[in-house]
């Protein structure tokens, strides 16, 4: 799954007429390139949430035959369900077996490879970056290949982890539609369920418009 329905707010005025997920860099929308890598790590089946100028995105992207997988869309109305709430909504098309999922702004070279083959045997699986300059004091800490909030180094999460549906059981009750990742995430984290990985290879949070820039800049000069 690919989470594509934020707004962008930080990235505006590009985001006004343009969902954050269709911005450019290297030449290509920043979901293509992760569902170029997607595809090329055997990813076939892909689901992308969507919300604020979603038309676009389905519109843009298709049935992603041009691209080798099919996509699937879940539509989130009127307003975007936050990160739980818009993995939550799109379990039904998720199955009921684990499931990568990837934010869709930022960019990466991580190779998915690793998760299709990873043998997932607690709710979640994280993929942690060092922290970026936006972001110093980090998220969770790495010990052993377990993920907690323990005192210590800690390091970013990157928006790509793998989880089990089971993670969000304790959905069904919730009230509010809206509703973010990390507190189901935290609470797995106190039961020792999330196991994580520590990342060194490219990792960009796209969430500035200068950073944008920063990054096709470094793309186009490696072409």
């Amino acid at each position: 799954m690919i989470l594509a329905a934020g707004r962008g707010e930080r990235m505006r005025p590009l985001t006004d007429t343009t969902p954050k997920p269709l911005l450019k860099v290297g030449g290509r929308a920043l979901i293509e390139h992760h569902i170029d890598a997607l595809q090329q790590a055997g990813f076939n089946d892909i689901v992308i949430n969507h919300a604020y100028l979603g038309e676009q995105i389905v519109q843009y992207l298709g049935t992603g035959e041009r691209y080798g997988v099919r996509l699937h869309y879940s539509a989130e109305s009127p307003h975007a369900l936050d990160t739980g709430g818009g993995i939550f909504n799109a379990l039904p098309l998720l199955g009921n077996a684990p499931f990568l999922v990837v934010n869709g702004d930022v960019w990466t070279d991580y190779p998915f490879t690793q998760l299709r083959d990873h043998k997932l045997s607690q709710l979640a699986h994280l993929v942690l970056v060092d922290n970026p300059e936006q972001h110093p004091q980090g998220d969770f800490t790495l010990i052993d290949k377990q993920v907690s909030m323990d005192t210590g180094t800690r390091l970013t999460f990157s928006g790509i982890g793998l989880y089990h549906p089971d993670l969000f059981q304790s959905c069904q009750k919730k009230q509010e539609k809206s509703f973010s990742l990390v507190p189901l995430l935290k609470n797995a984290m106190q039961q020792h369920q999330v196991s994580g990985e520590y990342y060194t290879g490219c990792w960009h949070d796209i969430g500035t418009p200068k950073r944008l820039i920063q990054l096709d800049k470094q793309l186009h000069s490696a072409i």
